[in-house]
């Protein structure tokens, strides 16, 4: 679905690399999270992917294909909702869709296809401002779907709401990953939330950084919160937060 190969990038207001000869691929319906400290690059590789940024070295491909011959390959959910106010939820997830010219009936017909699939079909005609945070990230990443991508870049999407609104989120997304068959590239702080929700980690320990380490989660689907008290995922999560603190004092 996606490759990296020898990409490397810098940026402009910096002396030294971002990432210098990054490669590697995610498989087509895989849920990859990535993690590493601050500034490390996580949301640089999105903004790469998404064609924000262009690589000084390096190509990525999707589908075996470069980027800059794509179009709606990939959809952008970021740490904000960064809802309009003053548009309803209809018309905030209809977006995407009007601006690929979509005609309006089949703008409604899906928008209430997928708020129904998310629980927010009553919601329909309300505004942002009617909806609770948790609400709104189903809202936002309802619109994310309707982009008509089939990979999903999820940056953070969970970091500003409280714990046990994360937690239900969490539980949500490997609902709808497995309903709509997307491929989704999750970044995220939380070694626990990366672990619960991947199948596959890339943790990002350097900078510059030419490789991540892929470490597998030995867990199969659906799961629940209890297959995070076994012993083989508890010392997965130290093995993790250990690599973090290691590339922070670096």
């Amino acid at each position: 679905m996606l490759e990296f190969k020898n990409v490397s990038f810098r940026y402009d207001v910096d002396e030294f690399a971002m990432m210098e000869n990054l490669s590697f691929s995610v498989e087509d319906g895989d849920f990859v999270s990535i993690i590493g400290a601050s500034g490390c690059g996580k949301s640089t590789i999105f903004r790469l992917i998404n064609g924000l940024e262009k690589p000084q070295k390096g190509e990525i491909l999707v589908d075996g294909k470069p980027i800059s011959s794509l179009k709606q390959y990939s959809a952008f959910m970021p740490q904000k909702d960064l809802l309009f106010p003053w548009r309803t939820i209809e018309k905030n997830i209809c977006l995407p869709m009007e601006l690929a010219g979509v005609p309006p009936k089949e703008q409604e017909a899906r928008c209430r296809e997928v708020l129904e699939q998310v629980g927010l079909l009553d919601y329909m005609k309300k505004y942002p401002k009617d909806l609770s945070g948790g609400m709104k990230q189903r809202v936002s990443f309802a619109r994310t779907l309707l982009s008509g991508a089939d990979m999903l870049l999820l940056d953070e999407p969970f970091s500003a709401l409280d714990y046990l609104t994360r937690v239900e989120m969490q539980e949500w997304l490997l609902h709808q990953w497995e309903h709509y068959d997307k491929t989704i590239l999750f970044i995220t702080h939380d070694v626990e939330e990366a672990v619960f929700l991947s199948q596959k980690i890339f943790v990002i320990q350097d900078r510059p950084f030419s490789s991540m380490e892929m470490v597998e989660v030995p867990l199969s689907y659906p799961r629940d919160r209890s297959d995070l008290k076994r012993p083989e995922i508890v010392e997965l999560k130290e093995q993790l937060i250990g690599k973090l603190r290691r590339s922070v004092s670096l």
